[in-house]
């Protein structure tokens, strides 16, 4: 795909976020990230900020999501408006790529596990790039299928989301770069 036809979907939050923008401005791909007022972020290239009645559009029941995700959320506004802007991120990208844990239910660890669980609801290629197994699991729709070092995801839809931890390892900072740079080629 051209650089100047992909559009990256995120939150811009430390971590995976903020690496998924770094990685798009250094390959000349454009970002949108989705935040709220208020919300502390990293990446302030294309950034969004939702509304009150935008957020609203994204709210999902947290006993929905604790009961789908086999964990508890907290009634937070915070964790809510995270949670939001995660549907606006998943909706808009047409594959989703997370950094992240994938848990033995097949759950993804954290708030990013709601992305990853909202893209399987969507049916959206999702992929999701595990720091602990160190390497890339794409969801085949009713399991994780773990891909080869040589075989790992290529951004193929124009509109795609990055997403993930907080925490991030430098292996899931290379699986990034290493992404972007299959995907877009060497950078300008």
């Amino acid at each position: 795909m051209k650089r100047d036809e992909g559009i990256l979907f995120s939150g811009g939050a430390v971590g995976a976020e903020a690496a998924f923008g770094a990685s798009a401005e250094h390959h000349g791909v454009e970002e949108v990230n989705f935040t709220f007022e208020g919300h502390t972020i990293d990446r302030h290239r294309g950034v969004r900020v939702l509304n009150h009645e935008e957020l609203q559009a994204g709210d999902v029941s947290l006993a929905y999501v604790s009961r789908l995700m086999h964990r508890r959320f907290t009634d937070s506004p915070t964790i809510r408006k995270v949670l939001q802007t995660l549907w606006y991120q998943v909706n808009s990208g047409q594959e989703i790529y997370v950094i992240g844990t994938i848990l033995d239910d097949g759950t993804v660890r954290g708030g990013t596990g709601w992305g990853a669980e909202f893209a399987k609801l969507c049916n959206k290629p999702l992929h999701v790039f595990d720091q602990e197994k160190n390497g890339w699991f794409t969801w085949s729709g009713e399991d994780w299928q773990k891909r080869s070092s040589s075989n790992g995801p290529l951004i193929t839809h124009q509109h795609f989301t990055g997403t993930g931890t907080r925490t991030m390892q430098p292996n899931g900072r290379r699986a990034i770069n290493e992404l972007f740079s299959r995907s877009f080629g060497a950078s300008s």
